[in-house]
C-alpha cells in the first residue's frame, strides 16, 4: 500500500517522527506499543513520541527494547473517553490530555504526524482547534483508502461531516485528488460523486451543483460523473466523494460484508471431507483472499484539510491494524499532501475569482 517508491528511497530517507496517542482506543498502550514496534521493523528510520501515562508506557516498552532508543515519552494522566462529546473533550482535555499533547507535537514541529485510536469527534475537534484548517477549506474530511478489484481508491468523507453542501463536496473532491496525486502517484486522478444513480438528473441539489463545478475545475483531475455504491469496489474512479453520513455507512457495510463472506467460506469449507480437502489444496489462494479482505491492512482514516497530518485508527483494532495506521502516517509524511492540497485549493479559488471578474 502507498507510495510506489524504490526500496533504496526508504533506506536513505530522513527520520520520520510519529506522535502516538498511547491512551486512545479500547486497549491503550497494550496495543499501541507493540504496533509501534511492528511499524519500526518495516521502517527503521522511524521515531516516536509516545504520549500518555508514563508508567503504563514504560511497562509496555519492556517487551520491546528496540523501541526504547527510538522513542521519547510525554507524560499525561488525562485520557479522552471514547463516549465523550467533542465539545466536552475539547473543553476538559485541551492542554493536558494525551490526545491534545500528541496533536500539539505536530503543531510544534516535534513530530511529522499523529496517530490516535481515540474518540473520533474529539480528535477532529482538537485537531481543528490546534492545527487549523488549510486556507480556503471550509471543513476537513476523513479520507479512507479503499481496496478495489485491481488496486485502491480514496473515499471521503467517511465520518467527519454528517451532511455536506455544494462547496464542501467540491472541496472534498479537491482534497481527495491532491491525496491521490501525492500518496498514490496519480497524475490526473478521476473523481466520482457517489449518488443513487449515474444519470445527471439523479440526486439531491447539492450533488448536482457539485458535479457542475467539478466538471470545470481548473486542476489536473478528470471528473468521471456520478457513480453508484457497487462502483467503488470495482475501481471505476480513483476518488469517491460523498458526505460523511453516507460514506460512514458505506464503509461499515463493506467491512461487515467482508466478515460475512469470510464466515460463509469457513462454513462451506468444513461441510464435507472433499470440501476440507479442497480448502487444504487452495489454502494459498484463501490466504491471499483473507489478506486482501482484512480491514486491518487498510486501517486508518486521514483527516484531510488540516495544517498537519492526523490519522485516525479504529478504536478496537489490534496491533496489526494500528501498525497499518502508523504506516499510513509514515507514508503521508513523505507524500507532501498538505503542501499539495494548499497549492491546489489556492489555485482553484484564484481561478474562480479570475473567472468571476472576467
Amino acid at each position: 500500500r502507498g507510495l510506489n517508491l524504490p526500496d533504496r528511497y526508504w533506506r536513505m530517507a530522513a527520520p520520520v517522527t510519529i506522535a502516538l496517542d498511547a491512551m486512545g482506543g479500547d486497549h491503550g498502550p497494550s496495543v499501541v506499543i507493540p504496533a509501534a514496534a511492528l511499524a519500526l521493523v518495516r521502517h527503521p528510520n522511524m521515531r516516536f513520541v509516545l504520549v500518555g501515562d508514563r508508567g503504563q508506557i514504560t511497562a509496555a516498552l519492556q517487551d520491546h527494547p528496540e523501541l526504547v532508543a527510538k522513542s521519547e515519552i510525554i507524560h499525561s494522566d488525562v485520557s479522552i473517553a471514547m463516549d465523550a462529546k467533542p465539545s466536552q473533550a475539547l473543553r476538559r482535555g485541551r492542554w493536558k490530555s494525551s490526545m491534545w499533547l500528541a496533536i500539539q507535537a505536530v503543531r510544534d514541529g516535534r513530530a511529522h504526524a499523529v496517530v490516535s485510536a481515540g474518540n473520533t469527534g474529539a480528535l477532529m475537534a482538537m485537531s481543528k482547534f490546534c492545527l487549523k484548517t488549510v486556507k480556503g477549506i471550509d471543513r476537513p474530511a476523513i479520507a479512507a483508502i479503499w481496496p478495489t478489484v485491481d488496486a485502491e481508491c480514496i473515499v471521503l468523507d467517511v465520518g467527519a461531516n454528517v451532511g455536506a453542501d455544494t462547496r464542501q463536496l467540491v472541496e472534498f473532491g479537491l482534497m481527495g485528488a491532491a491525496m491521490a496525486r501525492a500518496l498514490l502517484g496519480m497524475n490526473k486522478p478521476s473523481i466520482g460523486l457517489l449518488n443513487i444513480g449515474v444519470e445527471e438528473v439523479k440526486g439531491v441539489e447539492q450533488i448536482r451543483e457539485a458535479a457542475a463545478v467539478l466538471k470545470e475545475a481548473p486542476l489536473p483531475i478528470h471528473y468521471h460523473g456520478f457513480i453508484e455504491g457497487d462502483d467503488i469496489g470495482h475501481g471505476v474512479v480513483d476518488v469517491v466523494v460523498t458526505d460523511g453520513f453516507t460514506g460512514n455507512i458505506a464503509l461499515k457495510t463493506a467491512e461487515g460484508t467482508a466478515k460475512q463472506i469470510a464466515q460463509y467460506l469457513r462454513a462451506a469449507m468444513g461441510q464435507s471431507f472433499l470440501s476440507r480437502l479442497g480448502a487444504l489444496l487452495a489454502q494459498g489462494a484463501f490466504r491471499a483472499l483473507k489478506e486482501k479482505m482484512d480491514p486491518r491492512q487498510l486501517n486508518g482514516g486521514i483527516f484531510l484539510g488540516l495544517n498537519g497530518i492526523v490519522v485516525k485508527s479504529h478504536g478496537g483494532t489490534d496491533e496489526t491494524g494500528f501498525a497499518s495506521a502508523v504506516d499510513l502516517a509514515y507514508e503521508m509524511a513523505f507524500s507532501g499532501v498538505v503542501e499539495r492540497l494548499g497549492t491546489d485549493v489556492a489555485h482553484f479559488h484564484e481561478k474562480l475569482e479570475l473567472d468571476g471578474a472576467a
